[in-house]
């Protein structure tokens, strides 16, 4: 199971889901989904968008929990 990190980085940094689609230009929808754990698939400019956002890695914005 792959696990999203999204609203732990959010939360850190005392963030809505309306100001990183705003910063980022990503659809509220997408990061909603990643929020809430419930996405399916992610487009790799997402995953990159974030990352440059967070100033983190892709590790730490996913983990793999068997």
């Amino acid at each position: 199971m792959i696990k999203c990190n999204l609203s732990r980085l959010m939360g850190e940094r005392k963030l809505k889901i309306s100001d990183v689609a705003r910063d980022t230009g990503i659809n509220r929808g997408t990061i909603t989904r990643l929020y809430q754990e419930t996405a399916t698939r992610v487009e790799l400019e997402v995953v990159d968008a974030l990352c440059r956002y967070f100033d983190c890695e892709v590790g730490e914005l996913f983990e793999y929990r068997a």
